[in-house]
């Protein structure tokens, strides 16, 4: 079984308990507006520009077969990639000294993966961490998924799964056996207000969590807290108030809002969304947000 990963984070402590290493799947469905890994939408691998990177030695142009890299001659876009072109051969790539061009999302195995997740075995144990598969959505390479975490599952280590749930719900529930904790998000409520700012409505999300409610008792919904989207009393309070309708002993966790992907917006010349703040809310702000759980 093979599958395209874009990440892998070792040492990560927010993604569940203890000490995990968090693997990065490629494709989501949905097409939030706010998305802090945009390079994890498409299932395809993409090639990045890291212009801060760039020494501008105009290596990657001479060498790209199917002249898909031009030279802008400005900062910060040196180099001009034209996706319909590039074909992902990875000559670009070989050739740069400072790695200002790099592919985003690879192919590999599931042993591969499990190998890679198994170096850090010794940091589960000890902290009674984990692996968590984000991405991107694990759903969305549900069979890739399910291999990884039945490899991992052998080994007696504590899985998680990271999913906004919009996906069949016969292949998510085939997740359930082999997952000790679902990090279930939860972005708004509101099905005409989802549709417009993630591209789906979100009754197959209901759908999806009132029927794995029933399946496991290891779930936390999990709602990041978007300037302008979803950080409003209104979303929360509703929000908190369906998911104890449905079962009264989840837990509910609010995500501080994270500035730092507009940088790669930059990268994938996309434009960043407009929010009203580019800063994490303080503790203070965090700790009235949390007043409405």
């Amino acid at each position: 079984m093979t599958g395209t990963v874009f990440d892998i984070k070792r040492f990560a402590i927010h993604d569940g308990p203890g000490i995990r290493t968090s693997v990065f799947l490629k494709g989501c469905p949905l097409r939030c507006e706010w998305c802090q890994n945009p390079e994890g939408i498409p299932l395809d691998p993409i090639l990045w520009y890291f212009s801060s990177k760039c020494i501008k030695c105009g290596e990657c142009v001479k060498n790209c077969p199917v002249d898909a890299l031009t030279k802008g001659g400005q900062d910060p876009n040196y180099i001009e990639i034209d996706h319909d072109k590039c074909t992902l051969c990875g000559r670009c790539t070989d050739v740069c000294p400072t790695a200002a061009l790099s592919i985003t999302g690879e192919e590999k195995s599931t042993e591969w993966v499990a190998s890679e997740l198994l170096k850090d075995k010794v940091f589960y144990e000890k902290s009674g961490g984990g692996i968590t598969l984000t991405g991107g959505d694990p759903l969305y390479q549900h069979e890739f998924s399910l291999s990884i975490l039945k490899a991992i599952k052998e080994y007696d280590i504590h899985t998680a799964v990271e999913t906004a749930m919009f996906g069949m719900e016969e292949n998510l529930l085939k997740f359930v056996p082999f997952t000790d904790l679902f990090l279930v998000d939860f972005k708004i409520l509101d099905n005409d207000k989802h549709k417009v700012y993630t591209g789906v409505e979100n009754k197959l999300i209901k759908s999806n969590f009132e029927r794995l409610s029933k399946k496991t008792e290891n779930i936390l919904v999990r709602v990041p807290l978007i300037p302008g989207y979803t950080a409003t009393e209104e979303n929360i309070i509703n929000i908190r108030d369906y998911v104890y309708s449905i079962r009264a002993d989840i837990r509910i966790e609010l995500l501080n809002f994270n500035p730092l992907a507009r940088d790669k917006y930059k990268i994938l010349h996309k434009q960043y969304p407009t929010f009203q703040t580019n800063r994490s809310y303080s503790e203070e702000e965090m700790q009235s947000f949390n007043r409405f759980l």
